[in-house]
């Protein structure tokens, strides 16, 4: 059965992505990326898929992955209705490899990073304090989340023996996705180009699709819709313009590629939970103290 790659984008102002996931069933998604990445299902039970491993999961399961390794969970809706939680982390292999070789203190890491390549499951033990670690991951800015992931791979490393998941011998060379070139150019396109008016239309035409099939194939492949992720490149963009210049907050939101300053004020608390105006003010206030 062919995966799909998956496209993961980090968090504004991260070099990772962290996410919590509210569900009220898991579906099935075989899918894998270049990423390692760290998943604690809570309140679940159902089956995992993790390259040839294929086994039931219940509360608590905790496993890192390494990068291109296929997976998926799959479970069904609780039989009282309750929702099903997971945290995932997912951290681009380049980026932590470099960090491994810049900082001779990380080096206790790399076992754990190389055995994460079948991928490892760990005990409940382990799980219960990585279940606080990503609670305290999830309210923080990306400095605390950046020693968060970091407290987090150490508490894994520090497990005598965690279980192997897939074969040692597994090893996945069905990554031909005709889709992802086009998409790929897609999204380069959209990351030189977001400030401007950018259409769904324009964009489904460059990938060859028609436009609701477009919605939905972009959704799937980005976990978020098409203006949930040119809203997050304006706002992260907008943020630096805050931080580094004095620009007016009318120029700003027009520079970032929106329509009107209202919409700007709008879009920017809900990603960042303050209004511009509010963000620069308490930047003010720090460089004071």
């Amino acid at each position: 059965m062919r995966a799909m790659c998956e496209k993961v984008i980090p968090n504004t102002n991260s070099s990772w992505r962290y996410c919590k996931y509210t569900l009220d069933y898991i579906p099935f998604n075989w899918h894998y990326h270049p990423d390692f990445e760290i998943c604690l299902t809570l309140n679940s039970q159902g089956v995992c898929h993790i390259g040839d491993y294929i086994a039931p999961y219940g509360e608590l399961d905790l496993v890192i992955l390494g990068a291109d390794l296929p997976h998926t969970w799959q479970s069904s809706p609780n039989i009282d209705n309750s929702v099903q939680i997971v945290h995932v982390a997912q951290i681009p292999k380049k980026w932590l490899s470099q960090q491994i070789t810049s900082h001779p203190e990380f080096a206790i890491l790399e076992e754990l990073l190389i055995a994460a390549r079948q991928g490892l499951k760990f005990s409940t033990k382990t799980a219960m304090i990585a279940k606080s670690y990503f609670e305290k991951i999830e309210v923080s800015n990306p400095f605390e989340q950046y020693l968060g992931l970091f407290k987090l791979l150490y508490l894994m490393s520090q497990e005598a023996v965690p279980q192997q998941l897939s074969s040692a011998s597994f090893c996945y060379t069905n990554k031909t996705d005709p889709a992802k070139d086009k998409f790929d150019k897609v999204i380069d396109y959209i990351y030189r180009h977001y400030t401007e008016g950018l259409s769904a239309e324009q964009l489904a035409n460059m990938a060859h699709m028609s436009t609701n099939h477009f919605h939905r194939f972009f959704k799937k492949r980005m976990e978020r819709t098409l203006t949930e992720f040119i809203n997050q490149l304006r706002i992260g963009q907008a943020c630096k313009l805050l931080i580094n210049t004095n620009r007016a907050i009318t120029a700003i939101s027009d520079q970032c590629g929106f329509k009107n300053t209202s919409n700007f004020n709008r879009r920017f608390l809900t990603l960042k939970g303050t209004t511009p105006s509010q963000f620069r003010k308490r930047l003010k206030q720090k460089s004071l103290v």
